[in-house]
């Protein structure tokens, strides 16, 4: 398959190249609860805790927490399901996926000078978590009352001379130009008037509405974190850690959207109307980012704790590949034509951007209940505003910052988790709620998780099994321009992991 990449020079500006979009920022900016089972039983509530390896992610501090060496690993079991609702139409779609999600090791450097005060004790720690796991089916069916695919072909082409692209090589467009390309060369758009170079479109869809549209994206790949450690205990009562962190991403996202109609044809014979349609999509996003984090730990008492953590934004450096295929069935009075395939089986090969996902500053508080239990809650705060496409000077970005600036929000998350112990079993329970990245919750909703788990030590070993389970509402637009309309999602998802412990 031939790849063409689209690049600039330097210091041109590069609007209509870019196929970002604010979903993709967002995609890159959000966690799901991963890590460690004893960590997703109590709904990764451990700012002020420690003594696990993914706490870490919140507190980079609780690795001093430690009172020895210990080395995990962990793996997970994911079942999603999507309950889509398209104009009144319901389908759902299940996706089962199995990953090693964690792993990591602590090693805990200890003073044994009883009569040396101040910093008794010193942890380095590395640690992979799986921040994201991508691998999804949405599907989606309905009859749309009044908006064709024809609409989004239109959106695109308006304001693109015809002789800029009707004879074009189609390696050569750029995103908006290749969009106008498909629609008119497989007939779906028609120029609106006689003019000799029009940049005016309409659409040759069969009018009348009462389009049956079906649209599903099958998603997979993830985000990865992996973090190297240091922390420091001073007296056993203040902790002191950094995280630096890199991060790897690879997505792929495969859409295949189709469209029919029966309504009326028109009589001349020399007429004829698009009445299916079948339009696929192939991304691959890659690359890889940096992140730091800084964290405290203080015991008020010997059962008190606070927690005060500052996560970094993360810059990421990306990259994206984009797959399009066409065909479309036009008819006349006489029945339907012979299909027109516009396949060039070309890879587009994006020039690579970066974006920076917004920073977290996470607040903790935790009491101890000698060695019976425990208690734990944080609160964290996150600014989506402030994501950022780069550079920001290019004009696309600068409209896609502002955008972002306005339709995000800052949010508030709140995580509390809880365990018990009844001599080597421990029982654990926890809650998440996160809010809306969106000011307009319907495009994402607050989110809802609760946990539970239990873990057994059987001394230099220790074996945590944990439940998770979220639930979630969106809306899938399938596409930005044109055909805005989109299903109504309910996801929810349930999560079982199991993590054994070592000893060192």
């Amino acid at each position: 398959m031939k790849k063409y990449i689209l690049l600039f020079l330097s210091g041109l500006a590069f609007n209509s190249v870019q196929s970002q979009e604010i979903t993709d920022a967002v995609r890159f900016s959000q966690e799901n609860l991963n890590g460690t089972a004893r960590f997703r039983a109590m709904s990764g509530a451990f700012g002020a805790l420690g003594g696990d390896l993914s706490s870490l992610n919140v507190n980079p501090a609780g690795s001093a927490i430690f009172a020895n060496n210990q080395m995990g690993i962990t793996a997970s079991n994911t079942t999603t399901k999507n309950n889509s609702n398209y104009f009144g139409s319901r389908n759902t779609e299940n996706n089962n996926s199995f990953d090693f999600n964690q792993a990591g090791l602590v090693f805990v450097f200890k003073n044994n000078n009883r009569n040396n005060e101040g910093w008794n004790k010193f942890s380095l720690a590395i640690n992979y978590d799986n921040k994201n796991n991508f691998d999804n089916t949405i599907g989606s069916f309905g009859i749309n009352p009044t908006t064709s695919i024809g609409d989004y072909f239109v959106a695109y082409a308006n304001g693109i001379p015809l002789n800029s692209f009707v004879n074009a090589n189609y390696g050569n467009l750029d995103y908006a130009s290749q969009q106008a390309y498909l629609g008119f060369n497989a007939y779906i758009i028609d120029p609106a008037n006689n003019d000799p170079n029009p940049n005016e479109y309409i659409s040759n869809i069969a009018e009348g509405g009462n389009y049956y549209q079906e649209n599903t994206i099958i998603t997979n790949g993830y985000n990865g974190k992996l973090s190297f450690n240091a922390a420091a205990a001073c007296n056993d009562k203040v902790y002191l850690g950094i995280n630096l962190n890199s991060h790897f991403v690879d997505y792929t996202q495969s859409s295949v959207f189709y469209e029919d109609n029966n309504n009326p044809l028109p009589t001349a014979p020399d007429s004829y109307r698009v009445n299916k349609v079948q339009f696929n999509n192939d991304l691959y996003t890659y690359g890889s980012g940096f992140s730091f984090q800084l964290g405290v730990i203080g015991k008020i008492t010997p059962e008190a704790r606070i927690g005060l953590a500052y996560e970094s934004p993360t810059w990421y450096k990306l990259n994206d590949e984009l797959t399009q295929r066409l065909v479309a069935v036009s008819a006349n009075t006489s029945g339907e034509l012979d299909p027109e395939v516009i396949d060039k089986k070309i890879t587009n090969v994006y020039a690579p951007y970066k974006l920076q996902t917004p920073g977290k500053i996470t607040g903790s508080f935790a009491y101890v209940f000698g060695k019976k239990g425990l208690i734990n809650i944080d609160y964290s705060r996150k600014n989506y505003s402030n994501t950022r496409f780069i550079p920001e000077y290019d004009s696309y970005y600068q409209g896609l910052n502002n955008s972002m600036s306005q339709i995000l929000n800052k949010t508030n998350e709140v995580r509390i988790g809880a365990e018990y112990k009844i001599e080597r079993l421990s029982l654990r329970g926890g809650y998440r709620f996160e809010e809306s990245p969106y000011n307009n919750k319907s495009i994402i909703s607050d989110l809802n998780s609760f946990s539970a788990g239990l873990g057994y030590n059987f001394g230099g070993t220790k074996l945590d099994l944990a439940y998770a389970h979220s639930n979630r509402n969106s809306q899938q637009q399938f596409f930005t321009k044109g055909l805005t309309d989109g299903a109504k999602i309910n996801t929810i998802t349930n999560t079982v992991s199991l993590t054994v412990l070592f000893e060192l």
